[in-house]
């Protein structure tokens, strides 16, 4: 094994620290939680997880949105499906989220927060949303 140099070590550490800042939900209001139950791994929730984390470093955002894994959200034929927890909007849930949806997700509804209608497969009545 080489020898680390003073510099390589900094590295190794800044780096480590970026992922445990991922993984710190202090001060982060926004969630993406996507379900990783038996049915939905055979969909592809895996792809569609590994989609949204690199969508949020992309966009600089793995330090303002908590990304969770949940089991089965009951909605086996909609797998991969995905909650999404913004405040001042309605809990969404999405269904067949493969990796281009998320980025979308990302894009629409948690930077421009606006919902994406055509992949709703649950939210509050219309009622609710008025208050």
């Amino acid at each position: 094994m080489a020898k680390m140099t003073l510099e390589d070590l900094r590295k190794l550490r800044d780096a480590t620290q970026a992922q445990i800042k991922k993984r710190d939900t202090e001060g982060k209001h926004m969630q993406v939680i996507v379900g990783m139950g038996t049915c939905g791994i055979a969909a592809g929730a895996k792809a569609t997880l590994d989609a949204f984390i690199k969508e949020l470093d992309e966009k600089g955002m793995s330090g303002d949105v908590i990304i969770r894994q949940t089991g089965c959200m009951g909605l086996c034929n909609n797998e991969p499906t995905v909650e999404v927890v913004v405040p001042g909007m309605p809990n969404i849930i999405y269904g067949g989220v493969n990796p281009a949806v998320a980025k979308g997700i990302v894009e629409k509804h948690l930077i421009k927060k606006e919902l994406l209608n055509e992949r709703i497969l649950d939210r509050p009545a219309a009622d609710i949303l008025k208050k």
